[in-house]
């Protein structure tokens, strides 16, 4: 089997399962495992996110989205060259990757497409299953892989949540933009919960919506989680510049931990239950790359 994965988070899983020798193409976000940087790119976003500030994405992107516009462009002659025979996309975010629809749309390619759109830990734990159903198909043992998958999430957010059993409940709030600011949703507030805190402004489950720094500070909360979606750390620090936030703050890798639906959040569970309370938590090991 040849898989085309559009989406970093089916790249991740389709690696902890262990078929990433089958993946032949690749969206420009999937940079985790390292090896995967090496296939050949066949989507990019349009707006170049690396030389603008928080503020002019979002203009950017309001503005794509106002006029109709996608924002990604499809490398349609290099993905019809792949030949791919399975193509993972999704549909839950219009600016996180390229919907299944476009990928529909396509007249050069014919592959089956597998859209995941998870809001939940539960869900993102239902992609790992269904990935690895699909693809026990091609490689007996996936499914038992997947499941082992499931269980190191469970059991990283199980020493979590048994690490800051009986602690006070911190308020906090997850920024997942900073300019607007939004507040965090899906399966972060979920995060926020198991590590012993409360998202102040997020609704587990619900996208994420944005709101102003006047409404975070009336909520008082003891600390912000500066988690932008996409950003790693360091662009996180470098984008709280100039911006005075109302609490206390932390900036967190959230484009490892928070923003992708993939088996890392597990290990997001893991730092906030340290950040919030001050307490490490067994995590789980990461694979070493390959080669």
């Amino acid at each position: 089997m040849r898989i085309v994965s559009l989406l970093p988070s089916a790249t991740e899983i389709v690696a902890d399962l262990g078929m990433d020798d089958l993946l032949v193409g690749r969206s420009a976000e999937c940079d985790w495992p390292p090896q995967v940087c090496a296939l050949p790119v066949v989507t990019a976003a349009r707006v170049d996110t690396e030389q603008l500030r928080s503020a002019e994405i979002d203009a950017a992107v309001r503005a794509a989205l106002l006029e109709g516009r996608s924002l990604y462009a499809i490398d349609e002659q290099v993905l019809a060259e792949l030949e791919p025979d399975l193509i993972i996309t999704q549909d839950l975010c219009r600016v996180c990757a390229v919907s299944s629809d476009e990928v529909s749309q396509l007249r050069t390619v014919a592959a089956e497409v597998v859209s995941l759109d998870p809001h939940t830990i539960g869900e993102v734990e239902a992609s790992v299953r269904l990935l690895a159903d699909r693809l026990d198909t091609c490689r007996a043992g996936t499914c038992e892989r997947g499941a082992g998958v499931v269980a190191r999430m469970r059991r990283t957010i199980i020493a979590a949540m048994e690490a800051v059993a009986g602690r006070p409940v911190r308020r906090v709030f997850v920024a997942e933009w900073l300019d607007p600011p939004f507040a965090a949703g899906h399966w972060v507030p979920e995060m926020v919960d198991l590590a012993g805190g409360e998202d102040v402004l997020g609704v587990a489950g619900r996208p994420s919506y944005a709101t102003t720094w006047d409404a975070v500070a009336a909520e008082q909360p003891e600390l912000i989680v500066v988690a932008p979606c996409g950003f790693d750390r360091v662009r996180a620090q470098a984008e709280t510049a100039g911006i005075e936030l109302p609490a206390p703050s932390v900036c967190v890798d959230a484009n490892a931990y928070f923003s992708r639906p993939a088996p890392r959040i597990a290990d997001g569970v893991a730092q906030l239950a340290e950040i919030l309370h001050g307490v490490r938590a067994v995590k789980r090991p990461r694979p070493a790359p390959a080669g």
